[in-house]
């Protein structure tokens, strides 16, 4: 297996690099402030997304940088998960980039859903305009009254009435869907609760504005409501949506979750990477510059260890989500179960603990919002739980690897 960038893999990731210098990190702390100052509170009615993301996501766009996770060489840059891996790490060392280049989730995932699985009038209505950045869509399963972690809990339902369909749930941790141009939701139910196990989901494609679907409130980590996305509890009371909205069809849910999540995971993985590169540069740097004792601080006591570690760490990790990336490219997401696993363990662990290192170097500067420490361990511990929580994938490797022995037990 070979690693290496391939020449197109690699032009896409110096221009990548040269953009992210020159327009993306000198503007970061604007951003941020501009960002908290349009957005204080939970009241996502009045969100707004900082003028200067439209003027970046239009440089952008015009330097060839958009829709580069998908692979297909007309709507996106065509680019394998492996080739396309190096990028979500190079945009993962600011939170805020992935939007710029149309390539944030969840839209990522919803796009591929549609790419793949959607009709061609589906396409025509929200993928053309997604694709264009025009609008920004949810991905509704998890529940408040479940746990969500197995999927065969989920108590939304899908019934059919004619032509139509009728929606009935509660779903949170709806990410996006506070944002002013979230127009798409993809609401996951159960259509056939008397089905085998995988095969009583579906999938159907919302409008945002159809009569019964109700946001309650946004929902904080941290005390934080991360504008202008969000995190959302919304009701799906009685909403009728025509069938042709169905995805697939009915019972297909499952499948096309599996096939959602599987390169997606390797995107978040990649970009928690790039966010442990960043929180380690700017441990070194602060521990390199302030004194304590006599001594630089990044050279007091046990902390050169901690950079070490660090760097073992997240070069462990990369290679890993490298391999993990070969591995679907190769063989397919189903194939590449232990590897997608093992890496959504890996790869969100290692970052909180670099970032927590680099915070107590920082000292109460890296709880504030003057360095993007704290938003960057905000969102280790919360990609612990999306996806599928730690123990979901350590118990889905364990499955594995007993399946290799099975013949002898």
């Amino acid at each position: 297996m070979d690693f290496s960038p391939s020449p197109r893999a690699l032009e896409y990731q110096e221009k990548l690099e040269t953009f992210m210098d020159a327009e993306v990190f000198p503007r970061e702390k604007e951003y941020l402030a501009e960002n908290r100052r349009l957005n204080a509170g939970e009241d996502w009615n009045g969100w707004q997304v900082p003028p200067m993301i439209k003027n970046l996501k239009e440089k952008a766009r015009s330097a060839g940088l958009w829709n580069l996770f998908l692979p297909d060489d007309e709507l996106g840059a065509g680019l394998t998960t492996l080739e396309y891996a190096p990028l979500a790490e190079i945009m993962g060392r600011a939170p805020f980039s992935p939007e710029i280049f149309n390539c944030n989730a969840p839209d990522t995932g919803n796009m591929e859903v549609l790419y793949h699985f959607g009709s061609k009038p589906q396409k025509d209505k929200w993928l053309t305009p997604l694709l264009n950045g025009e609008i920004r869509s949810v991905f509704c399963m998890t529940e408040p009254d479940v746990a969500s972690s197995d999927a065969r809990n989920i108590q939304a339902s899908i019934t059919e009435d004619g032509d139509d369909l009728i929606l009935d749930g509660r779903k949170w941790w709806s990410t996006g869907i506070g944002h002013p141009d979230a127009k798409l939701a993809i609401f996951m139910g159960i259509s056939d609760p008397d089905g085998e196990p995988h095969s009583r989901h579906s999938m159907v494609l919302v409008d945002l504005d159809t009569p019964g679907v109700t946001i309650e409130r946004m929902l904080p980590t941290f005390g934080e409501y991360d504008p202008p996305y969000g995190h959302g509890q919304v009701v799906f009371d009685k909403v009728r949506v025509p069938r042709k909205n169905l995805l697939v069809g009915l019972g297909k849910g499952f499948a096309i979750a599996q096939g959602r999540l599987g390169p997606g995971r390797i995107h978040h993985c990649m970009r928690a990477v790039g966010a442990a590169e960043r929180a380690l540069e700017l441990m070194i740097i602060r521990g390199g510059t302030r004194e304590a004792f006599g001594q630089k601080i990044i050279k007091l006591g046990g902390n050169p260890d901690l950079v070490a570690q660090s760097r073992l760490e997240i070069d462990q990790a990369r290679l890993l989500t490298l391999y993990a990336a070969w591995k679907i490219d190769n063989f397919g997401a189903k194939a590449s179960m232990t590897e997608i696993s093992a890496i959504k363990v890996v790869a969100p662990n290692v970052l909180q603990s670099v970032v927590d290192r680099a915070m107590q170097i920082h000292g109460g500067a890296g709880l504030s919002h003057d360095t993007p420490l704290s938003d960057l361990y905000l969102m280790a511990r919360a990609l612990r739980y999306a996806d599928g929580p730690d123990e979901v994938h350590r118990a889905m490797v364990a499955r594995q690897e007993f399946g290799k022995y099975r013949r002898n037990s």
